[in-house]
């Protein structure tokens, strides 16, 4: 990194942490340059580098000051305490009747998985795929089938390096994105009937993999900051014959928790003392705000029990649906089973990808794209603190593209999003995050996409549709 892009991070850390607040006034250029023993040209640089994430602002002849991202800041949700029980799942057709609202390119994305994709390098990631293909030799298209792209399978590993993380490349089986690795991982540890402890409110998307497993769901409370709830995960560990826990430990879906590293290392003792292997959901490691990575479970993982997947979908490249999974114990029976349903991934997307990682700037791009998230993130906070009702609470993640919002008890987020949808806006109802169809009265927001006067509009009517319950 540059030496002002230093710099950023460093006053980006005091504001997110507080010791900046809202409003406040920054340094000056003058005791900016003398503090950090850099030149003026250097922290003017840096101020630019903040403006443009959405942090602070220039007031004429007065200097730099935080932003007032939210006039009168809406508190955090609270936790739901109810007893973790054991639950069929049945979600299927309300989830896709939310995919489908989707459908249509004039409707308001709030409701959507992924990131806008004029955030992605498509051009580079184009260049990188004919560029691979030229160099793709014959007998690569057969043997890549099995073992997935060697050089891709590096460029993962020299990744988990990066995150404390040791890995055999053998450990590593690439995937057709993380939901095949997931759903890989979890075929592999259970059989119809068993249980399965998932986080409540959990990504819908597992729900549906338990509904089509015919697994039960354990639901454990995640706190909207500090992630999942061990005490309950231990009570029902010992009252119940959990087989198998599916966690995101790092910017949770749809909440955005993200459990500490002393938290990570007591999960995983937890889970380790009762030998229940763990499928590690980190398909949003990329995409922190801070100057660290966060550093998954997997790193503390002693004798492979859990199984870590991740993708480049959601940071780089939706459509071309390749994942993997560090499989630890697992990775064998992983590798088999993959080998047994669809094969393999794209060949050609798997050397597209490696090449890409290797020679076409993929922290660069991450670096650009956490920072037109964290702007975003910012200016829907302060659009919902000025148009939603009295009551209402949001979370305040550290990364990734979603907030959680918990709207007054009388809102129906079912109701809210029919008549949303027929204003053009969707967003993704509390229930379909449930296998039991709490948060009844939440929703999850996409801010992933560039913020403009659509969006604003959009946040203003959402806010006389939440006034009228």
């Amino acid at each position: 990194m540059k030496r002002y892009e230093k710099l950023a991070d460093q006053i980006a850390a005091l504001i997110r942490s507080g010791v900046l607040a809202p409003g406040e006034r920054v340094p000056s250029v003058r005791q900016a340059s003398r503090s950090h023993g850099v030149s003026p040209s250097t922290v003017f640089q840096a101020y630019y580098l903040l403006e443009d994430r959405g942090l602070i602002q220039a007031r004429p002849r007065s200097g730099y000051f935080v932003r007032e991202h939210a006039q009168r800041p809406l508190p955090e949700p609270d936790i739901d305490t109810r007893q973790a029980e054991t639950a069929e799942v049945d979600v299927s057709e309300l989830v896709f009747s939310v995919l489908g609202s989707l459908k249509d390119p004039d409707t308001v994305p709030f409701g959507s998985a992924f990131p806008s994709p004029t955030l992605f390098p498509l051009a580079r990631l184009a260049r990188s795929m004919a560029q691979s293909l030229r160099a793709l030799a014959p007998q690569a298209v057969i043997a890549d089938m099995t073992e997935g792209n060697p050089n891709l399978r590096r460029q993962i590993a020299r990744r988990y390096m990066a995150s404390g993380v040791r890995l055999p490349l053998d450990e590593l089986v690439i995937s057709n994105g993380a939901m095949e690795a997931l759903n890989l991982c979890l075929q592999c540890v259970t059989a119809p009937g068993d249980l399965v402890a998932i986080e409540a409110p959990a990504f819908y998307a597992t729900l549906q993999v338990l509904e089509r497993l015919k697994l039960k769901a354990v639901e454990i409370p995640v706190h909207p900051r500090d992630g999942i709830d061990l005490d309950r995960l231990a009570s029902g560990l010992a009252r119940l014959p959990i087989k198998a826990c599916w966690f995101m430990s790092s910017l949770q879906n749809p909440l955005g928790a993200s459990m500490s590293e002393d938290k990570k290392a007591a999960l995983y003792d937890l889970l380790h003392q009762h030998q229940v292997p763990l499928i590690e959901d980190d398909v949003y490691a990329e995409l922190y705000f801070g100057a660290q990575p966060p550093r998954p479970v997997k790193s503390f993982d002693r004798d492979g029990l859990v199984m870590h997947c991740g993708s480049f979908s959601k940071c780089l490249a939706p459509g071309y649906r390749v994942g993997w999974v560090a499989g630890g114990r697992y990775a064998e029976q992983i590798s088999r089973l993959r080998l047994m349903t669809t094969i393999s991934p794209s060949v050609p997307a798997q050397a597209a990808l490696a090449d890409y990682l290797q020679h076409g700037g993929f922290d660069r791009h991450l670096r650009k794209l956490r920072h037109a998230l964290e702007a975003q993130q910012g200016a829907m906070l302060a659009s919902a603190a000025r148009h939603f009702p009295p009551g209402t609470r949001v979370t305040r993640p550290a990364g990734g593209y979603f907030l959680w919002f918990e709207f007054p008890a009388q809102v129906d987020s079912l109701q809210l999003f029919q008549l949303a949808l027929a204003q053009g806006i969707s967003l993704a109802p509390g229930p379909i995050f449930s296998a039991t169809r709490r948060f009844g009265n939440c929703a999850r927001l996409n801010h992933g996409h560039p913020w403009d006067a659509r969006s604003e509009q959009a946040m203003a009517a959402l806010g006389r549709l939440l006034a009228a319950f």
